[in-house]
């Protein structure tokens, strides 16, 4: 059995490992928990009534949190001429083309998000490998293969998250930070759960979003009342 120390011990006091929270009362036991000397990132889970191993049971998307992500993140965009001084010109970090692609095949990989114009993608199709493991190559279905490169960029420089479902049915994601206010982190919280129902695909049966819980970065679990965080509620077939 794994040790488990003092801090975490400490962390753990006052939680009902088996209640289901209302969200806010789940919000304040994670901020209240947060004893890190940094702004830890909050995290959300959820457990998902699919498959992913069949096709109509996948589950993929992105969604705008209205209130950030507390992180500044770095943008690479594939593009040429008039789209490429478009990406410069709405705050992107990396813009190229052939060059860009020799660079992250040498390993230079230094931005979070990536995007290309769709004439780029057969060049971007060679990296593959490299940025398909990352979680960073660019598709239509979460708006990151586009010709509106100007909305791309500002969209993940101000708080676009994607989210796709594991092996296991659970999908993770960044939903803010601790620093945040309640309500601030209650709203993404809300905006990430309504995005992933969304995104409920037709191959989905009975209870799609079966459990959600959140922690910070060094903090315990707290288990969310599913209830109490959707805006529309959820009906099993």
């Amino acid at each position: 059995m794994a040790h488990v120390g003092k801090r975490i011990k400490q962390a753990r006091e006052g939680i009902d490992r088996v209640k289901l929270y209302k969200l806010d009362e789940a919000v304040q036991l994670v901020k209240d928990r947060s004893k890190a000397k940094f702004d830890e990132t909050v995290e959300i889970a959820m457990n998902l009534g699919v498959d992913p191993k069949h096709a109509d049971q996948m589950v993929r998307g992105v969604v705008n949190l209205p209130n950030g992500t507390g992180r500044i993140l770095r943008v690479a965009v594939f593009a040429r001429g008039a789209k490429a001084d478009e990406a410069r010109a709405a705050g992107a970090d990396v813009v190229g083309a052939e060059d860009l692609v020799t660079s992250v095949q040498g390993g230079t990989i230094d931005f979070d998000r990536c995007i290309a114009t769709p004439d780029m993608m057969p060049l971007v199709g060679r990296l593959g490998k490299v940025l398909g493991p990352r979680g960073l190559m660019p598709n239509p279905k979460v708006g990151t293969v586009t010709m509106d490169v100007k909305s791309a960029v500002a969209a993940s420089k101000g708080g676009a998250v994607e989210f796709r479902v594991e092996k296991a049915g659970i999908i993770q994601g960044s939903v803010g930070k601790t620093s945040f206010g309640s309500e601030k982190l209650a709203e993404n919280i809300k905006a990430f759960v309504d995005a992933v129902a969304k995104a409920k695909p037709a191959g989905s049966k009975g209870t799609y979003i079966q459990r959600v819980a959140i922690s910070s970065t060094m903090g315990p679990g707290v288990k969310v009342d599913p209830a109490t965080v959707m805006t529309a509620p959820q009906t099993g077939t």
